[in-house]
């Protein structure tokens, strides 16, 4: 490939032979060796698992034997405001860089794209050209690292454009048409490893977002009427262990009840099925029986063995039904659903539902160290290994007869991301505060206009803080180890 630097290193050609993420290193690891800008281009999805939408994209290389070999890879959102592109190209490049550092050392190269479909109007050129200052921000930004990026590529409208090569006869002008899905080597090795592409991350996310349809407005009544029987009760001390085994049973209850299920190919049957499997009283009783941190970390001990499926099935029909002015309670789902994820293996889904819990809240701390060690490569086992140690998901009335109470209150970790405001609320002590829960981009939350307030009483509840459970104290010793 032709590299033309500016301050992102000197022009050479080499070939990249691509190890399959995931699944693939197994004992057969299928070696595909990468040697064109439309090789590069149709590799993306399979590096990523998915197809990105409006992204920008850094895929890290080592160079090993004098050879180059696929890395990490980090994923941005492309800003709407150009004036951001600078900063979001910064961020993206550090992150990588730092995290390919503490997970198998420095890169040596990195491979950039730029993926966004054409506006109205637009055509996947005039997409090309308008993107062309942030991919030429990612070259500097990975410069200034050094860490040259020898391939810069454009992805919109079926076609991809080469920021990097000149050659006409290679990279046109208006652009090369993308191959067809699934007829490429790499598609093949990847068949043969048994990976999957899942489509696009908006295809992903529908998986935990409430639908919109008269179904939810049944279930924001179904969540009225029980944040006003079950909030006193969970807030009263010598109720609370009685909710903790109420909600603990009736999740083993619906978790078997998924399994015996019939199975239906596609994901969309699939959750349409699940949706029907689960009442709504029932997932008002879970929702806001999770809101409590203990009763959640009992709940994270389904997370392996025939359990792990049906209760990551189980935690999304969950997420799906925080509707309206409850979402901010999806987070504790959210957070569920992406430990058990990462748990299994999944390290794309984990990664995306616990960005969606911090979008729900993103004071959430379960969730935030979750995020952060899933993507530093860290090993669940550990956290696996103190969930065995705890009371599992498991209830009987008798063992619930006296309540639980925190013990050990751990400082808040160093190394937060950006942004991130303090820890949940409450601590060991019991003093509590009211959470203002706002999007990801840090702007104030807004009720939407045709939703019904809530009942007073019914915010996410204000118990323990997050520091205190059996999870959170497992990631805060594995990050003490690294």
């Amino acid at each position: 490939m032709t590299n033309h630097s500016e301050t992102t290193g000197p022009s050479e050609n080499r070939d990249i032979p691509g190890q399959l993420p995931s699944a693939a290193s197994a004992a057969h690891d299928p070696q595909v060796t990468l040697r064109t800008p439309a090789e590069l281009a149709d590799a993306l999805p399979y590096l990523l698992g998915y197809r990105p939408e409006d992204s920008m994209v850094l895929v890290a290389l080592h160079d090993r034997e004098g050879k180059g070999r696929f890395g990490g890879r980090a994923r941005l959102g492309i800003p709407a405001g150009q004036e951001d592109w600078t900063a979001a190209a910064r961020q993206l490049a550090h992150g990588l860089v730092t995290g390919s550092e503490r997970r198998r050392g420095r890169p040596e190269q990195m491979v950039a794209y730029v993926c966004q479909e054409p506006s109205p109007g637009e055509t996947g050129q005039d997409v090309k050209r308008r993107l062309e200052g942030l991919a030429h921000a990612l070259r500097v930004e990975c410069g200034n690292l050094d860490v040259p990026v020898i391939e810069a590529l454009c992805i919109s409208d079926g076609r991809f454009w080469s920021y990097c090569c000149p050659t006409e006869s290679c990279c046109p002008a208006e652009g090369s048409p993308m191959g067809l899905p699934g007829t490429s080597v790499l598609a093949a090795a990847a068949t043969y490893a048994g990976l999957q592409v899942r489509g696009t991350l908006r295809e992903l996310h529908a998986r935990f977002q409430p639908r919109e349809s008269a179904a939810a407005l049944e279930q924001e009544i179904a969540l009225d009427a029980a944040g006003m029987t079950l909030v006193p009760r969970i807030l009263d001390e010598t109720s609370r262990a009685g909710i903790a085994a109420e909600t603990l049973t009736l999740a083993e209850r619906i978790i078997r009840r998924f399994a015996a299920a019939t199975p239906v190919s596609g994901t969309h049957p699939a959750d349409l099925r699940d949706d029907g499997l689960l009442g709504d009283d029932e997932a008002a009783a879970l929702i806001l029986g999770l809101q409590d941190r203990t009763t959640r970390d009992r709940a994270a001990a389904w997370m392996e063995g025939e359990e792990a499926a049906p209760a990551l099935r189980l935690w999304r029909a969950l997420a799906r039904r925080c509707v309206g002015p409850y979402h901010e309670h999806a987070a504790a789902p959210l957070t569920l659903a992406g430990w058990v994820a990462w748990s299994t293996g999944d390290e794309l889904e984990a990664r995306e539902a616990l960005a969606m819990a911090l979008g729900a809240d993103r004071d959430y701390l379960f969730a935030r160290l979750l995020h952060q060690a899933c993507n530093e490569g860290l090993d669940p086992e550990a956290i696996r290994r103190c969930l065995r140690a705890e009371p599992s998901g498991r209830v009987s009335p008798r063992s619930e007869a006296q309540p639980q109470s925190a013990t050990l209150t751990e400082p808040e970790p160093d190394g937060r991301a950006p942004g991130d405001q303090a820890a949940e609320a409450g601590t060991a002590t019991g003093t509590r505060r009211r959470r203002r829960v706002r999007p990801a981009d840090g702007s104030r939350a807004k009720r939407p206009s045709a939703t019904r307030r809530r009942p007073t009483g019914t915010r996410p509840l204000p118990t323990a803080s997050d520091s205190t459970g059996p999870a959170t104290r497992a990631l805060h010793a594995t990050r003490e180890e690294e």
